[in-house]
């Protein structure tokens, strides 16, 4: 029942941005992504397993210009307009984190019983050269991310997963730290590799080898 860290997000005000941004300053330009229809947003992807975070990956999203108002709350609090204007001031940056479960559901209710609020289960899909991707994720209504980013979306994969297609990118996470997450949440999950502390800043801190050497990822 333990759960796995699946992969970071890291937001942009344009995926152009994003791409420049990781090239820059992690040293590899990330792989394809795609679009989701149901959230209007795209990304790009790059793979960063290691022993200690089997199957992890970057993932570099942003809300998409040519996609129709989806209808309801982006996801990772791509809305708010807060984080819009310091993406846009400031550049791309680390804001959440997802975490993949076999129980799905087990885990959604042992949040709730300890008084957060994950968010419902929403299916999402794909579509990609070798075959479509599906999964469930936990998506609240405001789309707010809580403990300042640092409690992580559940995510559970329906058939294969995204870094069975992705090429080494010469990323490969080595630790990561998240603060604020209350102790009774940090139980009911179990994350595998995983610094859960109660408080403290920054809420996210991921450490990875890079081809630019160890770079250290904090959110604000």
């Amino acid at each position: 029942m333990t759960v796995w860290v699946d992969h970071l997000v890291v937001a942009a005000a344009t995926l152009a941005q994003g791409v420049a941004w990781c090239e820059a300053t992690l040293g590899v330009v990330p792989g394809p992504g795609g679009r989701h229809a149901l959230f209007g947003t795209h990304n790009r992807l790059a793979k960063m397993a290691s022993e200690a975070y089997p199957d992890a990956y970057l993932e570099i999203i942003a809300v998409d210009p040519d996609a129709p108002p989806p209808g309801r709350v982006r996801w990772f609090g791509l809305d708010d307009p807060a984080l819009q204007a310091k993406l846009q001031q400031h550049g791309p940056r680390l804001v959440h984190v997802v975490a993949r479960s076999t129980m799905l559901d087990m885990h959604r209710w042992g949040l709730i019983n300890v008084g957060l609020q994950p968010g419902d289960p929403v299916s999402a899909h794909r579509e990609t050269p070798e075959g479509r991707l599906a999964w469930q994720i936990l998506v609240r209504a405001d789309g707010r991310l809580l403990c300042g980013g640092a409690l992580p979306t559940l995510i559970q994969w329906q058939g294969r997963h995204p870094t069975a297609a992705m090429a080494a990118s010469g990323l490969a996470l080595q630790a990561l730290t998240l603060r604020g997450v209350p102790e009774r949440a940090r139980d009911v999950l179990r994350l595998r590799g995983v610094q859960v502390l109660a408080d403290g800043t920054p809420a996210l801190s991921a450490t990875l080898a890079t081809p630019r050497g160890e770079i250290v990822l904090e959110s604000a």
